[in-house]
């Protein structure tokens, strides 16, 4: 059909078209992210959060994640994030607490060691300051692993406890006490 109008509310039309407001941008943005989150079949819940990231190239940029620890995550062969690393990188980092559920293979692991390491900044002689609980010893392992081959060369120290009588004679008799 045709829109009958007179010149002055065409000139009111094109005006308010030209000049995008801050909450259209903020409403484009959200939907951007959305349409993100949808092609990456990311479902997320909860209120005030992080965007995801598309690339680690972001973490460095945006969260100044240790470059030796970027080096590392480019060295092991890591170049795009998976799904759950696009959303709970990002969410940990902005100290948030996560619940999050993926399939075997699809990154969990690294999905919460960078933050860790980040926010453990640089290593101290303090004694553990980050425990991480595993419910079997392969998961265990397979964790010691990927936080050894991430903290590579950053002075991070990475141990793998899972018999008591071992630690005490690891860290000495009054470990238990001190930890």
């Amino acid at each position: 059909g045709i829109k009958w109008m007179s010149s002055l509310e065409a000139k009111f039309e094109d005006a308010k078209d030209k000049k995008p407001t801050a909450e259209k941008l903020e409403r484009l943005r959200r939907e951007k992210i959305n349409r993100f989150r949808n092609q990456h079949r990311i479902n997320i819940q909860g209120t005030d959060l992080p965007d995801p990231i598309a690339t680690f190239h972001q973490l460095q940029e945006e969260y100044k994640v240790h470059p030796k620890i970027m080096e590392n995550i480019q060295a092991a062969g890591f170049h795009v994030p998976t799904p759950i690393q696009m959303q709970a990188i990002p969410v940990m980092l902005h100290g948030r607490e996560l619940l999050a559920s993926a399939p075997t293979g699809s990154g969990k692991t690294l999905a919460f060691c960078i933050p860790l390491l980040t926010h453990l900044k640089q290593p101290r002689n303090k004694g553990f300051r980050a425990l991480i609980i595993s419910p079997t010893r392969e998961l265990a392992s397979q964790t010691h692993r990927e936080l050894v081959k991430l903290a590579e060369g950053t002075g991070f120290r990475i141990h793998m406890i899972h018999k008591a009588a071992e630690a005490a004679k690891k860290f000495g008799p009054k470990s238990s006490k001190k930890f």
